[in-house]
């Protein structure tokens, strides 16, 4: 396991920018175009979400199983419960990526001192930023969800759940927006897949989806969603988001802007094998 990130709060805000998904604003953002009820889900839409303390998301994978962004648990204090279907679950351990990259403090001072982010999303992108929550009991009342193994994501659909920070693709959000709002989905087409990540482009009218929306901060380690039939299957974890100009006072969720979501199929061996390797409570 390895010791969460101890960070000040403008580092934190800084890292929480560049991953643009992890755990910041609004949950979802949406079309300007649209009445934001539209968007509007109920919790039975997807009782598998998972809740961190706090802020960020992951979701159930199987009874005593969780899958994240290794970032969006990593930045706070050791993690003992996390929030299932409005159920407190405790956590019996953490098991991060071995190639998930700790951004040196160094690079982290650059950015700050300059705006320019350009090497630190190298990193982030060179970077294996997933994790998994084991739980001390297994989930009885929620049925975990499937995971996508396939690498054919690219011009697929995405379905995309959370409760991280809102706003819209002409407005964008703000750095110190809530970071847990409603739960809300949205929708998007996939345009590139490969290797650690698949991404989409937050598009406006007329081509965007008639549900078009990207991740918020605060929507990290939460699900991408592609339909198999009538079965909506966990292709990705947000990540990280990329947009142009200064890092320090840039704005997020504008339509242009693309988010970036771990790959699962890329990660299937890697997430069986650890499951695998650790008997379940009970069994």
């Amino acid at each position: 396991m390895l010791a969460p990130l101890k960070e000040s709060r403008k580092t934190r805000l800084l890292l929480l920018a560049l991953f643009a998904v992890s755990s910041t604003a609004s949950a979802i953002v949406i079309r300007h175009d649209l009445d934001g009820s539209k968007y509007l889900v109920p919790t039975s839409e997807f009782p598998a979400l998972v809740d961190m303390p706090g802020e960020g998301h992951g979701v159930l994978i199987a009874p005593q199983w969780i899958v994240t962004a290794a970032h969006a648990v990593t930045w706070q204090t050791e993690i003992k419960e996390v929030l299932i279907n409005g159920v407190s679950r405790d956590v019996e351990h953490l098991v991060i990526h071995p190639g998930y990259i700790k951004p040196p403090q160094e690079l982290i001072d650059q950015v700050l001192t300059t705006g320019d982010a350009t090497l630190l999303r190298v990193l982030l992108a060179s970077s294996d930023d997933i994790a998994l929550l084991k739980l001390t009991q297994p989930v009885t009342d929620v049925s975990p969800v499937a995971l996508y193994e396939d690498d054919d994501e690219l011009s697929q659909i995405a379905k995309i759940v959370g409760k991280g920070a809102t706003g819209t693709g002409a407005t964008g959000y703000g750095a110190h927006d809530s970071h847990r709002t409603e739960l809300r989905r949205a929708f998007n087409k996939i345009t590139s897949a490969h290797d650690r990540w698949f991404c989409y482009v937050f598009d406006d009218a007329p081509s965007a989806l008639p549900l078009e929306g990207m991740t918020g901060n605060g929507d990290s380690g939460g699900p991408a969603l592609i339909q198999v039939k009538d079965q909506w299957l966990l292709a990705g974890l947000p990540s990280w988001a990329t947009a142009q100009g200064d890092v320090r006072t840039l704005r997020l969720g504008l339509y242009g802007q693309s988010s970036c979501n771990v790959r699962i199929s890329h990660y299937i061996d890697w997430i069986e094998s650890n499951m695998s390797s650790q008997p379940q409570a009970g069994g």
